[in-house]
């Protein structure tokens, strides 16, 4: 932990003068890289990001999920909405161009896929369309409301699945653990946390037209890639 404040007490004004510069964004994702490295996070990639505008569709199981994302894809996420309660949490968040949504509020899932939708212009974004984190030996059904920021577009969106492969899965996922209780669970094991990050195959563009389509494919390719 006391690396992490240094880490960040020696990135942050940086961050500021870019910030002013209108460039944010250069700093955020290798930052979440080195604080996941300090927490224990030992990364092994499979594949790449696609290149242009791009969607990831990822299995989630812990905090871990978006450091380990961010250093590697520098990619920026969309996030439950009960973050931003979080005065300084909402502030790293919103380093990284966070979209915050409330999945439970069903009248505004059209607002949702417009923010989406005008964050994909800018930056590479990751959804966890499970809507929470999963248990480490199962996965959760695919949501497939936010994909309707890419459907029937006419833009030129790939939607690219990933599989996060934990080598220590049930140990490692959330669960119904305080958050801030986790964080400790995560940073005393004695053991780094081994992780493959599997950039699968793009989804093939004519399934655009369908988000049900491109979510049942989706989930059926990381499962696969998580051997379920």
């Amino acid at each position: 932990m006391a690396a992490v404040v240094c880490v960040f007490a020696i990135t942050a004004p940086f961050q500021l003068l870019l910030t002013a510069l209108g460039r944010r964004e250069l700093i955020p994702p290798p930052f979440l890289g080195v604080v996941g490295w300090l927490c224990g996070l030992r990364i092994r990639v499979e594949g790449r990001p696609a290149r242009g505008t791009l969607l990831m569709l990822s299995n989630h199981l812990s905090w871990l999920d978006i450091l380990a994302l961010a250093g590697t894809s520098r990619s920026a996420f969309v996030a439950k909405g009960g973050l931003a309660g979080h005065r300084f949490l909402k502030w790293l968040c919103d380093q990284n161009d966070t979209v915050f949504i409330t999945r439970e509020k069903r009248g505004t899932i059209a607002a949702q896929v417009e923010q989406l939708r005008t964050a994909l212009a800018h930056r590479r974004m990751t959804v966890f369309p499970e809507g929470t984190t999963g248990d480490g030996i199962g996965l959760l059904p695919f949501k497939s409301a936010l994909l309707s920021a890419v459907e029937a577009t006419g833009e030129d969106v790939t939607v690219q699945p990933v599989a996060l492969v934990y080598e220590d899965a049930a140990e490692i996922a959330w669960g119904d653990e305080p958050g801030l209780a986790n964080v400790w669970t995560i940073l005393a094991r004695t053991q780094p946390v081994r992780l493959t990050i599997r950039f699968l195959d793009p989804l093939p563009g004519d399934l655009q037209h369908c988000r049900k389509s491109m979510t049942l494919a989706a989930q059926e390719a990381v499962a696969r890639a998580l051997a379920l």
